[in-house]
């Protein structure tokens, strides 16, 4: 019960600090944004210089009064050291590689500033999620990157939450913070089935063949070129031309691999699109060309590669949910 009221506290102050919604990038920290608070350790250390005034004036000591105002002056300093830290950075851009559901998403955050200024050790982490662990954020020559891990749940877009980058250098005494709320979805890929049918045969009149040094039947001689296998002269051809000779060989390469919606009778919408997303990464896997088919959808494919397996899983990831 008292850990609910103080996520519901936490979640209530942060409503109430800018920016209030999502906003596009880049986001520029002015003075307005950004806020200042002492630490624990500036908190006893505020109390320690008022009790040292106290004996001061209590004392008539002049010696002990001007340090206690030379460590008050150190103090105040430190405020607005950290507050400069943060002043006139600026969020430029938010990206991510997908990720499937369930595994966290790495998130890279770019940042820029003008290099008048050594700005090293910033700290960014997500504010909503509890003993997340923070990344650390360093600029050089004006610019630099943070990688922040969020947790993911389901597929599709993922709205980042708000992002706090902070700092208590250069004493530790204040923390500056400020907080950005990118209005850049990130994609998360279907989680895929972890077991389940192996993946479908290619079959019908799609076979082809193609040209391959190390396949099985002889496709015909040509002329040899810098870099070819030894193994691969035909030397009786080669001495009846006067000439090295080179066999090439073809490899029967398996048909086309249809992923088919409507042929997984049976299960549910997200288990189908689990099951999918496990055979086009076996496919990619293997090296299979395959093509996907999803209801109201053009086919995808058939073909392979990492472009061609981003589209697919992401047609999948963009599914409707039922």
């Amino acid at each position: 019960m008292r850990a609910r009221y103080a996520q519901a506290m936490r979640s209530r102050m942060l409503s109430l600090t800018r920016p209030r919604r999502p906003e596009p990038l880049p986001t520029r920290f002015d003075r307005r944004r950004i806020y200042v608070l002492p630490t624990g350790f500036g908190a006893f250390y505020g109390a320690l210089l008022a009790a040292m005034l106290m004996g001061a004036l209590n004392y008539n000591n002049n010696p002990a009064f001007l340090l206690a105002l030379l460590l008050g002056g150190a103090g105040l300093a430190s405020l607005i050291a950290a507050q400069l830290q943060l002043a006139g950075l600026s969020i430029v851009a938010i990206d991510a590689e997908p990720v499937p559901a369930g595994t966290p998403l790495l998130v890279r955050v770019h940042a820029r500033a003008a290099p008048d200024r050594i700005r090293r050790g910033l700290r960014v982490d997500d504010v909503g999620a509890l003993g997340a662990e923070p990344a650390r954020l360093d600029l050089d020559q004006g610019a630099g990157e943070a990688e922040l891990r969020i947790a993911t749940y389901q597929r599709g877009w993922l709205d980042l939450p708000k992002l706090r980058v902070s700092t208590t250098r250069p004493l530790g005494l204040a923390r500056a913070w400020s907080h950005v709320w990118p209005e850049a979805p990130l994609l998360v890929y279907p989680m895929p089935e972890l077991q389940g049918p192996p993946l479908p045969v290619g079959g019908g009149d799609q076979a082809v063949t193609r040209l391959h040094p190390s396949g099985d039947d002889v496709h015909h001689l040509r002329a040899y070129r810098p870099g070819d296998a030894r193994r691969a002269i035909a030397w009786k051809h080669s001495a009846r031309r006067d000439m090295l000779l080179v066999r090439e060989y073809e490899q029967p390469l398996g048909a086309d691999v249809e992923l088919e919606w409507h042929r997984l009778t049976g299960l549910n919408q997200e288990a189908r699109i689990s099951r999918l997303a496990r055979w086009v990464d076996e496919a990619e896997r293997d090296g299979c060309r395959y093509r996907l088919s999803l209801p109201n959808q053009p086919a995808l494919g058939p073909g392979n590669g990492a472009a061609h397996r981003h589209a697919c899983l992401r047609a999948l990831a963009l599914m409707p949910h039922g």
